[in-house]
């Protein structure tokens, strides 16, 4: 495992690069331009400044999460040429600077969707929760509202230019079903692949979370058969996915240790958290300890050691614990734990596969 943690740059996240060095084993720090708006190109000398001051810091910046998709894209109108021709040229220059891997996800509109930023948990800690009934019957304004109120900080995913375009974005996503997404999805990959895989970047889906249509707005990376038609547009080793237990796991159909052991191996990128999931369909985020939640992460981190899993790793949304004042999810102090447990469950089972080795060794 090669272990990350995903930082909001200078100015724009209550964590700082000396906090992360304190942690025991991170290596790498996951980084966008959060400053860009969504479709512009990333100037390779905005590139240069972020990825030497990572560097300088001792930490390499190989993993990009995330060069958001023009809404234009994911609608395939008249002006995803535009944004596509720009998306190859971020790509390129962030080539040049030893980026790896880009994270991108293909929700319409909404990034992650949550009810309440600090809902809080029996030890009195906070953490991210969905009520699903709530989701069903809300004014998507009333959730817009929610968000911004939440953070002075900027959200991924939650870009401010689009959420001002909120009735004309419902109005245009009513002539797009998940066939139609699929297919500007399947435009979008065979445009940006060819470049990708010229550059040695590999592109790296998120699911969408939650799994499942919100607000009538079609989804379409919510389980096992969206990685099969995921590669059936494209057998490029650059048409990759981002394996994350808490967004696909929110839904109980999708066995994350399965998914890991079937899929790890087109994961170059890997989001390790945990969720509990209730009987009516909400979810709150939990530690990622196994058993606070309702996935099974030691099975899950298991399944990667067995297959000598040397992508990158990072910590999911984190409570928020100790009185920690922090963007939602994004806290210092939660995270830390998270990759601490992880380092020990790849321990474990470090130790346990060098004791098998040495007991069949004298038989």
């Amino acid at each position: 495992m090669n272990i990350t943690f995903r930082w909001y740059g200078r100015g724009n996240d209550t964590v700082t690069l000396d906090h992360v060095k304190q942690i025991p084993g991170v290596k790498g720090i996951v980084w966008a331009l959060h400053e860009k708006p969504v479709g512009a190109v990333w100037e390779k000398e905005e590139i240069k400044a972020e990825v030497e001051y990572i560097q300088s810091n001792g930490f390499h910046a190989e993993v990009v999460e995330s060069v958001n998709v023009h809404e234009a894209i994911k609608l395939g109108n008249e002006e995803r040429g535009h944004y596509i021709e720009n998306y190859k040229q971020t790509i390129r220059n962030l080539s040049e600077f030893g980026v790896k891997v880009i994270c991108y996800n293909f929700m319409p509109v909404f990034d992650w969707t949550r009810t309440d930023m600090f809902h809080p948990l029996e030890d009195g800690s906070t953490a991210l929760f969905f009520e699903k009934a709530k989701v069903e019957n809300l004014d998507p304004q009333e959730l817009i509202r929610t968000v911004a109120e939440a953070s002075d900080l900027t959200l991924p995913g939650w870009e401010p230019e689009k959420m001002a375009r909120i009735k004309e974005l419902f109005e245009a996503y009513k002539e797009v079903d998940e066939e139609k997404l699929w297919a500007n999805l399947q435009v979008f990959l065979d445009e940006i692949l060819p470049v990708a895989e010229a550059c040695g970047i590999k592109m790296a889906i998120h699911p969408d979370d939650p799994p499942w249509p919100i607000f009538g707005l079609p989804r379409i990376i919510t389980g096992e058969k969206s990685y099969e038609k995921l590669r059936a547009i494209s057998d490029s080793p650059s048409n990759s996915i981002t394996m994350c237990t808490g967004s696909m796991g929110a839904n109980p159909a999708n066995d994350m240790v399965e998914i890991a052991r079937k899929y790890a191996g087109s994961a170059p990128f890997s989001h390790i958290r945990n969720v509990k999931i209730h009987d009516n369909g909400d979810f709150v985020e939990t530690s990622h300890l196994t058993q606070d939640g309702s996935i099974n992460i030691k099975g899950v981190v298991e399944e990667l050691h067995k297959q000598q899993y040397e992508g990158y790793v990072r910590p999911d949304h984190g409570r928020h614990i100790w009185g920690e004042q922090c963007r939602p999810g994004y806290g210092l102090y939660d995270r830390a734990l998270g990759i601490m447990y992880l380092n020990g469950l790849w321990d474990a089972y470090q130790s346990i596969a060098k004791k098998e080795l040495a007991y069949d060794s004298r038989a």
